[in-house]
């Protein structure tokens, strides 16, 4: 659905104000829209988000190198996973509303795809690109230093980077001397946009579910589930 929304308010809500309008509109392009708006021209952002990704992931390796001397090559890319992740980053872009901007296809509106975790991660990406494009490196820095990186002191004092599958094994190991089994339950939707729902069993019981565009974040998922109801789940054991 064509989003009529002015961008002038998102350029407001980001802190940046584009040279090229035309790069802020790409990177909001959601490929679903191009099927229903064939003439227009303009391309999806999926090409943006491939740089914004690397744009990133550059910015956050060379700000914990920085800011953590004393950390090891290990921490660092737990740190790194954590708040890069499609989590964080659709938090981040639920946060500045830019589901609200995004251009999709009136079937992708209607099934959430405005508040849908992973289209907003891959929108903040393809924005971060978009930025880079448009104003460089520098400025791209301060925009993800700004934006996303008040995430990462809770996610160092907390140690969130440590993986919900992990956290999950070591629990269930001590407390019920069962390692948790992981099962597919669904993969739905074309190869290029499946989600997938994986559920986590422990003593034969199904302790949590989750979905995810990946069999590995669906599990990750099911395994926060589980920790997020776990007294409630082992009383009833």
């Amino acid at each position: 659905m064509k989003n009529t929304k002015n961008l002038s308010e998102l350029e407001l809500k980001l802190g940046i104000k584009f040279i090229n309008k035309k790069l802020l509109k790409t990177a909001l392009t959601h490929r679903s829209y191009l099927n229903e708006n064939h003439s227009e021209d303009i391309e999806n952002n999926e090409r943006l988000e491939f740089l914004g990704d690397a744009v990133l992931e550059l910015i956050t390796t060379e700000y914990l190198f920085l800011q953590h001397p004393q950390r090891p090559e290990g921490e660092l890319t737990s740190f790194r996973s954590a708040l890069v992740k499609t989590t964080s980053l659709g938090d981040t872009a639920l946060e500045l509303t830019i589901g609200e901007y995004i251009l999709m296809s009136k079937g992708e509106e209607v099934t959430g795809g405005r508040t849908r975790p992973y289209i907003l991660a891959n929108t903040f990406e393809s924005i971060l690109g978009a930025i880079y494009l448009d104003q460089g490196y520098k400025i791209a820095r301060n925009f993800v230093i700004e934006k996303l990186f008040p995430k990462l002191n809770e996610i160092i004092e907390n140690r969130l980077d440590i993986d919900s599958k992990s956290k999950l094994q070591e629990l269930s190991q001590e407390v019920l001397n069962f390692t948790p089994i992981y099962e597919l339950k669904s993969a739905v939707g074309p190869d290029h946009d499946k989600e997938f729902i994986m559920s986590v069993k422990i003593v034969n019981r199904v302790f949590g579910e989750g979905k995810g565009k990946s069999k590995q974040e669906a599990e990750q998922n099911a395994a926060q589930h589980a920790l997020d109801h776990w007294q409630d789940l082992v009383s009833q054991t």
